[in-house]
């Protein structure tokens, strides 16, 4: 049985909400309850061990910088590299040593010194009113710049992670000067001031408040399911931009071992299991993510959406180049 707490609750206040037993791991999770819930259940019944997990929107590395060695948490799994690279930064992960994590994920989607390890990546690409934007008008992120789209994207805030780790890449490929450029001219296109999540850009364009909206990937799928929100997916359609001469933009989600960790060994259980065929086809079908597992099939309403060639820039560079994404969005005033 996987049990839930509260988001932000005290140490000791958590630690005395662990039942005493030995077949436990404890999670401090950024993903989404409804994205994780179906790989704890599959976990448990496969082993037989109990996953006891703690939701939290933001201050995850403070928290457990704050529990020190008293943290409960023995797994932290998040969404980003850079917030992966973060956690690492802040001295409160362990390095694993684990034939089958180095057997299932790539080296591109782990860490150089096994701190944080890759689960699943996701495009962040635009997705284009069927309507109102023709075949082949869009296919590069520069073309977003471009004064022909003035009014006519829609973008959720330039803080977020997500956009911050897309203006990372821009820098990657046009250094600073020429990625400052392209956020103004990104948001002198703006049809509104940058706000909601990913499903409200989607929702922004079905409304015709806009034209195109730049999204992650799996919201998409997730879209397709929702009976109130077909019609908001049905209005656009996927378009997998890329850098000129690259690849598309790509982010990871991603797990962690806690330095304090003290189900250390059903924590490693659980981590190989995150890796394993089993849980990455439940990653590919239940969330329309693509695997990290080499060979794992993505999901029909994925594989619908057609193929694209992931871009080269090395992720561990994009996490370094978060601060600078940051310091330009500041300057440009993007969200104001």
């Amino acid at each position: 049985m996987t049990r839930h707490f509260l988001p932000l609750i005290a140490a000791t206040a958590f630690a005395a909400a662990l039942p005493a037993a030995a077949d436990e791991v404890n999670v401090y999770s950024y993903r989404q309850p409804e994205l994780v819930q179906p790989l704890f259940d599959a976990f448990t019944a496969k082993t037989g061990i109990d996953v006891n997990v703690a939701f939290l929107n933001k201050g995850l590395v403070e928290k457990l910088v704050a529990e020190g060695k008293r943290s409960p948490a023995d797994l932290v799994l998040t969404v980003d590299i850079a917030r992966l690279a973060a956690v690492v930064e802040a001295g409160v992960t362990q390095p694993v040593d684990s034939a089958v994590l180095a057997a299932n994920i790539p080296a591109e989607f782990r860490d150089p010194g096994n701190q944080w390890f890759g689960l699943t990546s996701r495009a962040r690409v635009v997705f284009a009113s069927k309507d109102r934007v023709a075949d082949g008008e869009v296919t590069t992120y520069e073309d977003l710049a471009d004064p022909k789209w003035q009014g006519r994207i829609c973008i959720r805030s330039g803080l977020h992670a997500y956009n911050l780790a897309l203006f990372a890449s821009v820098i990657a490929h046009h250094g600073e000067d020429g990625a400052k450029a392209w956020l103004e001219g990104l948001k002198a296109n703006l049809a509104r001031k940058p706000q909601g999540n990913d499903r409200g850009q989607i929702k922004a364009v079905w409304a015709g408040e806009c034209d195109i909206a730049i999204v992650n990937t799996y919201y998409f799928g997730e879209m397709m399911q929702d009976a109130e929100q077909t019609v908001w997916a049905d209005s656009v359609r996927p378009v997998f931009a890329a850098f000129e001469g690259a690849g598309t933009h790509v982010n990871l989600s991603g797990m962690a071992m806690t330095a304090a960790a003290p189900n250390r060994d059903n924590a490693l259980k659980l981590m190989e299991f995150l890796s394993s065929p089993e849980a990455q086809e439940i990653y590919a079908e239940v969330n329309f993510e693509y695997p990290v597992l080499p060979g794992t099939k993505i999901s029909d309403t994925v594989a619908a959406w057609g193929s694209f060639t992931p871009d080269s820039v090395n992720l561990m560079e994009l996490a370094g180049l978060r601060a600078a994404a940051l310091r330009l969005v500041e300057e440009v005033h993007f969200d104001d």
